[in-house]
């Protein structure tokens, strides 16, 4: 019970200071479970956002699922997600009905305006904690360059070019980069035998 009330606290948190959408949450999310509570292992916690990543719905209530799914089975589940939900919505409700009543005035703009490098700055975390896993295995801390991952550096490179400069589909660069993976590390593994 202690642990599900823990988790609910640390997702409500999650929820409560999200600002800008489901990767902003994703540090914080990281925060909660890996740093604060130590819930998970940065590994652990990484290859849950990848598959929230690609479950359908937004990633910081996936991930939430995930996690309570993963620490607590499935009360766990619905636990996390009440509190990654609860604030928002609260928040929603609230600032629904001032926006509204009030969005003629200009320190509401001004508001929404400091706003968006926050969100931007969560954002940004996020993707360098995750490609920084990615590459090296460890936190931005730990890297160590005999870490490295070389065949996930040119996945992402390939990648980021694809979706930059041919605006291919998310969808289609997850499932093409998930095969070219598999591919490349089997031969990788075939070779070493």
């Amino acid at each position: 019970m202690k642990l599900l009330l823990q988790l609910f606290f640390s997702f409500f948190q999650v929820g409560l200071f999200s600002v800008g959408g489901g990767y902003a949450a994703i540090p914080l999310i990281q925060d909660q479970i890996v740093n604060v509570t130590g819930l998970m292992t940065l590994e652990e916690f990484t290859d849950l956002i990848t598959i929230a990543e690609m479950t359908p719905g937004p990633i910081s209530i996936n991930s939430a699922t995930f996690v309570g799914t993963r620490l607590c089975g499935v009360l766990g589940a619905v636990i996390c997600t009440l509190g990654c939900i609860l604030a928002p919505f609260i928040i929603c409700l609230t600032m629904a009905h001032f926006y509204y009543k009030y969005r003629n005035f200009s320190g509401v703009q001004n508001v929404l305006g400091a706003l968006r490098p926050a969100t931007v700055a969560l954002i940004g975390s996020a993707g360098v904690s995750i490609l920084v896993l990615a590459l090296f295995q460890s936190d931005l801390a730990g890297i160590q360059l005999s870490n490295f991952r070389g065949i996930e550096f040119v996945l992402f490179g390939v990648c980021l070019f694809l979706l930059r400069k041919y605006k291919m589909s998310a969808i289609t660069i997850i499932l093409g980069s998930g095969v070219v993976g598999t591919v490349l590390y089997l031969l990788k593994d075939l070779i070493l035998l």
